[in-house]
């Protein structure tokens, strides 16, 4: 069992719309990100979403993700879907 799992950090991955590229979205989601002590990534995607894979405490997981349908005052979210998926081993919060 990975020491990630015994403390209780789940990790999901999220898909943001709207107006999401080009605000400065996604160093603001890192900056968020490494606030609440969380892992993982957000990296553009071709049909102009944002992708974040985010692992941490459900707490922590929970304010990202209301943090994320704001996103920064650039930004116009139309809509997140999350779903919790399979253990990951980040070091820290990355943009891809």
């Amino acid at each position: 069992m990975s020491d990630r799992i015994s403390t209780g950090e789940i990790c999901v991955r999220c898909f943001v719309g709207g107006r999401v590229q080009g605000v400065f979205y996604r160093a603001s989601a890192r900056h968020q990100a490494q606030r609440l002590g969380i892992s993982g990534f957000a990296k553009n995607l071709s049909d102009g979403r944002v992708e974040v894979v985010a692992c941490g405490s459900a707490d922590a997981l929970d304010e990202l993700k209301d943090w994320l349908r704001k996103g920064p005052s650039g930004a116009s979210v139309s809509g997140v879907s999350c779903e919790v998926i399979d253990q990951h081993n980040y070091s820290d919060f990355t943009i891809g």
